[in-house]
Formats: C-alpha cells, structure tokens, sequence
C-alpha cells in the first residue's frame, strides 16, 4: 500500500499533466491518483476512480484487442513491484454516462522518492473510431452498388490512385487486382486520353465538381477502347478526399455513329447532286416554254428544289451541331444578327424587307452556332412567305428582369402549321413539314446556350418566334 505521503507526491505530478492521466501502482494497477481532467473524460469524481483499478475502467475488462488489460500493462510493470522501461499502448471501450467511449491508454513507468509508478495517459478517440466505421459503411454500400452498376467503376484517393473498383472495371481493362491497386488512374488511357483525365480530376479535387470527357482506353491485351468518363467528389467534411469514376465503353456507340456520319454524307452529297440537276434542266425548260400553265409549274418544281436543297444543308448544320460539344460564351447580339443576314444566299435576301431593330451593347450568352439559327428563322420566313415581296422583322429588346434579353423573327406570311407547332412541343411525333428540320435546329442551339424558343402569331397575320437570350451578366 502507497503511503500518504507518496500519494499525494504522486498527485501532483498528475495534476500537472494538461492531458487526462491516473497514476497506478505497477503491481495491481490499482488507481491512486487521477487529474481533473480524467474526472471530466471518464464523469467519474477522484473519490470513485481512485477505489478502482485500471482494469476496471474496461466495459470487459480487456483492451480492443481481445488481450486481457493486466497482461497488456504488465509489459510496463510486474507483480513483485519492479519497473520495466519504456511504455505501452492500448485501446479499450469505456461506459461514460450510458454511452461506449473508446480510450487510447499509453502508460509509462517512472520513479518519485524511490517509489515505482505507473502513468496511464486517455485520449478519446471516440471520433476517429466513428469516422472510420463510416468509412467501412459508406464501402460496404460503394461495393454493393458497384457490383450491380452495368459500367466500371473506379474509386481514387486524393493523388489519383486505384484504391478500388468493380469487376465491369476489370473485365473492360483486362488487368486483375494487383496490376489496378495503386495504379495512377490516368496510366490506364493513351497520351491524349491521359491529359484529359488528369484535367478532369485536378477539376474535381480543385473545385469539387463533376467533370466529363472522353479517353481512348488501352487495355492490358494492347486494344484501344473509346471511353466516356464521368469523375465525382469524395468529400470528408469540405474536404476532397479522393474521386468516383464511372467508365462507359463507347464501342458499340462509336461504330454505330461512324456508320450513320458515313451514311448521312453519302445520302447528302447525292441528295444535293440529284436536285441541283432537277434544278437546272428544270430551270432551262421553264425558260424554253411559252405556256403560262406550264411555266408556273416548272416555278413550283424549281422552288420546291430549292427547298429541298436548304433542308439538306440544315441537315448538314444540324449533324455538325450535334457532334460539337460547345459551351456558351458572351456574344454581341447585333454583331450576331449581322452576321446571320450576311449569311444569307444574296437572291434570296433581295428578295424581302428585312427590317432590324437591334440595339447596340446588348451581350448575350450564346453558342457560336447562335447566327446560324437566326439565319434560319430569317430563311424560313422569305422562303414560306405568300406575299410578292414578304416583310420580315429582327427585333431586340432587354426584359424587366435584366438577366434576360427578347429576340423576336416576325413577318407577314401564312404563319406556321399548327403540326409543326406541335413537333417542338411533343404533342406530334413524326416531322412532317419541310421547315419543321430548321425549327428543331433554332430549338437545340439556342436551349444549348441556357434560352429558349417560343411560337405565336405576329400582328400582321404571320409567325412570331421569340428567343429568349441570357444576358451575359446572369452567368
């Protein structure tokens, strides 16, 4: 038994310890001392701790480990009295006020007036042992839904290496699971593809954003695979921690539109061929005939080639639009409705009133095909005009709100087809009209740049289309 006199010796020296600490005897590791900050962790009074022992703080009396408490500190001291040198590390679970607390207990023996003690030092370290049960949930979950996902799946840590991945993964790489663990992510694409996804995942641990793009990926066997990626956050707090990445083999997809671009340009090239030869011998007979009749059916032959012909160089901007992946930028809008009526096949352009009412500095946010849809809308009000000479109006005006901008394309002709009205509003499936291409064209360049179109009637009988534009302002 400690005297009096050691006790309270040994008392001061824990007290003067910032962390919470309890000094026992080596041999029984019974508790002679304790800290105020060991009563506050363990919301135990000195009274209660120093009648127990160390052993006893334990809800089972053993360390984490499954070892029982005295044998772990036995290292440190032994039952006949004698000290050991160094210390020893051990975690336990502890009931404080009805809840498990997990202690790392460190203890190390030390000497005052000739008397043996042994200093156990707690540390809660309850959060970490949450935060890394977490962890093995959320990759219980991650595994789960990675075994069902019908693409790959690769999980990086913060410097971009593998740490994880399902087997799609491994099956479209061909490497197994020695070859992908710890390997940089972005050694699996060639060098062209390796840039684009080492862009990618600085974006996502930069800013913490999804970030997109394609690879070509090179399996082990040496084959290249186009590849589309999408990259996600993982996030620890606000902190990124590593990235998600699903991997999409685009095969099938590329091969089926190599085959369709082969097959468009084909159709396209002998569809513009075939009409422009419709269109000069019939061109050539209306200006032989004499008959009336006859001439004015020959006018309808031409002008429904030249329609033809505008359907297919539609066609054409709508393929090359659907291939481009552009984003919005600022565009001066006058400079774009410019260069939308220069555009313009010059006989054609003569042939109306265009009136534009466009003030200067008003900037939108547009894709760069933005004139090219203008120019449309223009096109199909002279060409669908029944007037001698139709009256088309571009008009410009900046909303109430100041995030938004009016583009109105009005004219006098016979208006647009209730049928082609619904193409653009889903109530019609099938695109029957000739001018129906341009619309869906006007419709997907300018909803690619965040605006949208609307359809009505102008007040001089004919069609109203109205682009509502985003200031650049609102970005």
């Amino acid at each position: 038994m400690a005297r009096e006199d050691d006790v309270a010796l040994v008392r001061s020296l824990v007290g003067a310890i910032p962390a919470a600490a309890l000094a026992c005897e080596p041999g029984n590791l019974a508790i002679r001392a304790v800290n105020d900050a060991a009563t506050a962790l363990l919301s135990r009074d000195s009274s209660t701790l120093t009648l127990s022992g160390l052993s006893d703080l334990a809800v089972s009396g053993t360390t984490i480990a499954g070892d029982p408490i005295e044998e772990v500190f036995s290292r440190v001291s032994t039952r006949d009295g004698s000290v050991n040198e160094g210390s020893v590390t051990a975690e336990v679970d502890v009931e404080v006020d009805g809840d498990t607390r997990r202690l790392r207990l460190r203890a190390h023996a030390t000497t005052l007036a000739e008397r043996e003690w042994l200093i156990a030092v707690a540390t809660d370290v309850t959060p970490r042992v949450r935060a890394e049960r977490g962890n093995r949930s959320r990759a219980r979950t991650l595994d789960a839904v990675a075994s069902t996902l019908p693409m790959a799946l690769f999980r990086c840590d913060a410097r971009g290496t593998i740490s994880r991945w399902n087997e799609r993964a491994g099956e479209d790489t061909g490497y197994d699971a020695d070859d992908l663990d710890g390997r940089a992510f972005a050694d699996l694409f060639d060098a062209d593809g390796r840039s684009a996804v080492s862009d990618g995942l600085t974006r996502v641990y930069r800013d913490g954003a999804v970030a997109e793009c394609e690879a070509t990926l090179l399996t082990r066997s040496g084959e290249e695979v186009p590849y589309r990626l999408t990259m996600g956050p993982v996030t620890d707090g606000e902190s990124v921690v590593g990235a998600v990445v699903l991997g999409e083999d685009r095969t099938e997809e590329s091969v089926r539109e190599e085959r369709l671009a082969v097959l468009t340009r084909v159709l396209r090239h002998n569809f513009r061929n075939e009409l422009n030869v419709v269109t000069g011998f019939s061109e050539q007979a209306r200006n032989a005939v004499e008959d009336p009749e006859l001439t004015e059916q020959l006018d309808r032959v031409v002008d429904t080639a030249g329609r033809l012909l505008h359907l297919g160089e539609t066609a054409r901007k709508v393929e090359r639009l659907l291939a481009e992946r552009s984003e919005p930028e600022p565009l001066p809008l006058s400079r774009v409705v410019t260069s939308a009526l220069e555009s313009l096949p010059p006989r054609l352009r003569e042939s109306a009133d265009v009136d534009v009412d466009v003030p200067p500095g008003i900037t939108v946010l547009g894709v760069d095909r933005l004139p090219d849809a203008i120019a449309e809308l223009v096109d199909n009000a002279i060409r669908h005009g029944d007037a001698d000479r139709p009256s088309v109006r571009v008009s410009a005006a900046e909303l109430p709100s100041e995030s938004w901008v009016s583009l109105v394309v009005a004219d006098d002709g016979p208006g647009i087809p209730p049928a082609e009205r619904a193409v653009l509003t889903g109530e019609e499936t099938q695109l029957k009209h000739t001018s129906g291409l341009g619309l869906w064209y006007v419709h997907w360049v300018v909803t690619a740049g965040g605006g949208r179109l609307d359809i009505a009637e102008s007040k001089d009988g004919g069609s109203r289309i109205e682009l509502s534009l985003r200031t650049a302002e609102a970005a």
